[in-house]
């Protein structure tokens, strides 16, 4: 396993930093659930915009072990909740999500005045990435 290097960065960076659906597993009382969801990707963690209260962040707060898959790679990490989109330790974070999903984000379907409204980083721990035939098993930590 090699440490996360310009080149795989670079290959994460065009591959996820923009809108992007992901698939992300949780575990709740040892059964995997897996959703798909709009994520961002930078610097070794995914986020998404979410609803606190929803069943992964709830599944993510006992048990904050996460996978994800998406676009020829897959990869293990942490779930952290950072709290309301709106507050101040999120602004610049919450003007990049903004920027990256600025197609749909602002549609309705999301209530930025509801505290509830919170960004879910996934922390990646290790990953197994795919790019012109080559397989890059990568260390984040």
């Amino acid at each position: 396993m090699e440490k996360l290097n310009q080149e795989t960065g670079q290959i994460m960076a065009e591959r996820f930093g923009k809108d992007m659906i992901i698939a992300l597993a949780t575990v709740e009382n040892g059964v995997p659930y897996v959703r798909n969801v709009d994520a961002y990707y930078e610097d070794g963690s995914f986020y998404v915009i979410t609803y606190g209260l929803s069943n992964k962040m709830k599944q993510l707060a006992q048990n904050p072990v996460a996978a994800i898959s998406g676009e020829w790679f897959t990869g293990h990490g942490e779930g952290t909740n950072l709290g309301y989109f709106g507050k101040e330790s999120n602004r610049e974070l919450a003007a990049k999500l903004r920027n990256a999903f600025a197609e749909w984000i602002d549609n309705g379907h999301t209530d930025f005045n509801d505290i509830n409204t919170c960004i879910l980083r996934i922390r990646l721990k290790t990953g197994i990435l795919f790019s012109q035939g080559r397989r890059y098993d990568i260390d984040f930590t």
